[in-house]
Parts: C-alpha cells; structure tokens; sequence
C-alpha cells in the first residue's frame, strides 16, 4: 500500500513487539518496557521505565488491563484471584453503555487459603462453565492476579481447554499487579486483543469500513459525542477499542482503514502492530477544545483520501467553531485571566491545555508525571516558559504550586479533591472519575460552565473570610 509523502509523515514506522498468535501470551515481554511501546516515538529514550518497588500503590497493572477491557459490554470477566482484587478495583472509570451490562457483574474466582495451597485451577474451570451456561456471553475474559502469578496457575491451558469445550472464545489476560503500573496493564491487554481477538472475525459485506477508535473509553458518555459529529461528516466508526464496545466488533477491527489513538501512552502500541500486521495507518489526535476536536476530524478524512468527505467536515467544523464561539462568549468574560494548576497524566496532559487556552484560562502548573517524553514535549508547546512542571505527584508538591502560582482553580483527579477543599481552592474532576464528558465542542461548553459554576461558588469566599470571633485576622490572600 502505497501513501502520499504527507500520510507517511504522520503514520510512523511499527515495531514489532507482539508474539506471533499461535504462541501463549507471556506475563510480561521486554518488550512492553521499551520505547516502542510506549507513547515517545524518540528511537534512543525508553520514557517508561521498568517498575520500581511501590510504583503499583496508584493503580496495578491489574487494574490498568481491566481499565482498558471492562469497556467491551457484552462479554464476561472472570477475576481468577481473591475477592478483594475484583471488588476494590470494579467500575474504577465511568464507562457508560449504550446497551448491554454484562460487564459490569463482578466474576471472581474467590480464591481461599486451600485453593492457594492446592491450586485455584479447578475453581477456574466451574467459573468459566457457570458463566458460560448461566450468562451465554460472546466471549470471556479471565485476568490473572498477584496470587495466581506466584503459585503457578496454568491459567492460558484452562482457558484454551474451555474455549475449545465451551465453543466460545475463553481470553487468558495475564497483567498480574505486581508486574508494573496501570500503564503497563493497558499495553498488556492491548496485547491480548491484538493475540486473541482482533482478526477473528469479519463484518457483515454491506458494512461501510473506517476509523478505530483506540484508547477511547466512552467515559462519562464521551464516546457518544464523539460518535454524533463523525455521524454527521459521515465518518463511519468500524470499530470502539474499547468504550461502549460489542466484543464482534473488535474481532472485525483489522478491517477498518484508519486507526486514530485518542490516549497515545497506553495503546500506542496496539496502533502500530496493527499497521504492521494489516497496513492500517494511524494518528494521534485529541477531542478535548475545538482546535483538537477540528484536526482530529480533518485528519480522520485526510487518510480516509475522500475528497467529497474533506468537504463535509469542512463545513461541519466551520458551523461547530462559529456555533460554540457565540455560546462561550459569557464563560470567557469570566475565565479570562484566570490560572489554573492542571494535574493529570498521558493525554489530558496536554490536551486539556489547549481547551483551556481556548477559554483564556492560563496553565500555571501542568502535572507530568505521567506524561511520556513526546506528552511534555507537547505540552512546552502549549504553555508559556514560564509554566511550572510538576514531575512528581502528593499534596504538599501541588500545594506549593497553588500558592507559590497564586492559582485560581486546581484540575485534577478526584484523589485530589480533599487537597483543593483544605486548601479552599475551587476544584472540578477531570480524570476517569468524573460525570461530565469534556470531549468535543459540547464538551468544550460543558467545561466552561464547569470551570464558571466552581469560581463563581460562594462558598471559596466564606471558607477563606476569618472566622467571626476573629475579626482582626487577615482574609486568606491566595
């Protein structure tokens, strides 16, 4: 397949990192470590390095791969552990469906102490069985955990014999926590898609191919806008990887003709084995602010090479910016000039600092620590030299940069909520956490509000005004 000089440019080299399908997948390859996993495209930086001891303590790889596959709402998922492992970690994100919720049943294995001495393998079997006869999913996914690791479960010989006696696919997703952090999950069950899945089905003959897209999780219902305006330019989606996903339609992603990674450090990596196994091109691109929002879909029908649907998104982005320009014009009166602390990590690092911009709010302070080499390099794009990074994370590093920055607002996970409140700063969640979807122009509007409502709140005043017996302290002067 051959592309314009310009295309080429934007789709980089694969690297092969993925076993060949035939093979069992590994707990963890070298390769999940190097830089072409990862979201630096640099040939000589490894920006993620191997795991550090209690580097787990804000989200296992375990977590990071049920992040990345819980999204597919038609299947199963069998934790093979202790109940803790699913239960303290179960509907971590907001991700919404539009239809089916068997995903959101918590399967466990419920391991005691004799399984752990005498081995769960067993348990595992009359697990898969029971969901297979009591839910009839398409598929079934089975993670393994910390415990099963270390004892030595067969779990890919199970799940392949259950699979072969069930009739339907049984997917082993060995990411066990211990093995690195949730980004490492993320990769780790990107792999097991592109090993077990992806490639094992086809679409219906009548079915218009087009974009993946991967890393999207459809949090807070995001995905649905993000549907809505590539509807309207009559971009067709060939499959979700993962938001508000069916598991067929992953199956049939190797059909599709372009790939777009909406969070570049966790699937990057499943992006370009996907062009290297099936010619796929591929962008990074966002849907936080409208100048995001406005490339990603230009792009999108730039490597699709139809010129008819250039046009339409043309006029539909055209309409959208002058359309959202008029309602954002009494948010930006009132954000204009205010400074922000943005703390969070991969995409939103930066992404969220051009929709911010947008709104004139500055960034004063921007979290990095888990940002990967081409996210920071993204961000010195965006903000001013004298932005404060903020490499590593706790409340008194972020404290010292709220006040040392005078800032207006802290954005930021919900972790960090209970920081802004002692701190008696206004706040607003925008991690996986939150309730509101920020993508796309509406997203840009919501935001707004968002950022307006939590300024204008009353309470900011009245907590930082001296107590009433106090008459003679100072105001709190952020």
């Amino acid at each position: 397949m051959q592309w314009p000089p310009k295309q080429r440019e934007v789709c980089v080299k694969a690297s092969n990192f993925s076993e060949g399908d035939e093979e069992p997948m590994d707990p963890v390859r070298k390769d999940e470590f190097d830089s072409g996993a990862c979201g630096s495209l640099a040939p000589k930086v490894r920006p993620c390095p191997r795991p550090k001891p209690g580097e787990a303590a804000g989200g296992c790889s375990f977590d990071g791969a049920q992040i990345t596959l819980l999204p597919i709402m038609d299947a199963a998922h069998l934790v093979h552990g202790p109940i803790a492992c699913a239960g303290n970690s179960w509907e971590s994100r907001g991700t919404l469906s539009s239809g089916p919720s068997l995903s959101q049943y918590g399967f466990a294995t419920d391991l005691t102490d004799s399984d752990i001495i005498f081995g769960g393998e067993k348990k595992l079997k009359d697990s898969i069985d029971y969901i297979a006869e009591r839910f009839a999913p398409p598929a079934i996914f089975v993670y393994s955990t910390c415990v099963t690791a270390l004892i030595g479960e067969d779990m890919d010989a199970v799940c392949k014999t259950a699979a072969e006696r069930l009739g339907i696919p049984v997917i082993p997703v060995n990411s066990p926590g211990f093995v690195g952090s949730k980004n490492l999950g993320n990769r780790l069950a990107g792999d097991a898609l592109l090993q077990y899945v992806i490639g094992t089905g086809e679409p219906s003959p009548d079915m218009s191919m087009g974009i993946n897209l991967i890393g999207e999780y459809n949090i807070a219902g995001e995905m649905w806008d993000i549907e809505k305006l590539m509807n309207s330019a009559g971009i067709p989606v060939t499959s979700r990887i993962t938001g508000d996903a069916r598991y067929k339609e992953i199956a049939w992603a190797h059909r599709a003709r372009v790939n777009m990674v909406v969070c570049s450090r966790a699937l990057l990596g499943l992006a370009r084995e996907m062009e290297s196994r099936y010619g796929i091109p591929y962008f990074e691109g966002s849907f936080y602010g409208a100048k995001e929002t406005t490339y990603s879909l230009r792009q999108m029908a730039y490597l699709m090479n139809d010129r008819d649907m250039e046009r339409r998104v043309d006029r539909l982005t055209e309409r959208e910016e002058a359309r959202l320009s008029q309602d954002l014009r009494p948010y930006r009166k009132i954000l204009k000039g205010k400074k922000a602390v943005l703390y969070t990590g991969g995409v939103k690092s930066w992404s969220v600092i051009s929709a911010l911009k947008e709104l004139g709010v500055q960034v004063v302070g921007v979290g990095t620590n888990k940002s990967t080499e081409d996210d920071v390099r993204r961000i010195a794009d965006r903000v001013s030299d004298d932005t404060e990074y903020i490499p590593e994370g706790g409340a008194s590093r972020i404290l010292k940069t709220v006040r040392e920055r005078k800032a207006d607002i802290m954005i930021a996970g919900g972790r960090n909520m209970y920081v802004a409140m002692k701190e008696q700063i206004p706040f607003i969640d925008i991690n996986q956490e939150r309730h509101k979807a920020y993508a796309g122009y509406e997203g840009l509007l919501r935001l707004a509000k968002e950022l307006t409502y939590s300024l204008a709140n009353p309470i900011w005043k009245l907590a930082a005004s001296p107590a009433p017996w106090d008459k003679e302290a100072p105001p709190y002067d952020r």
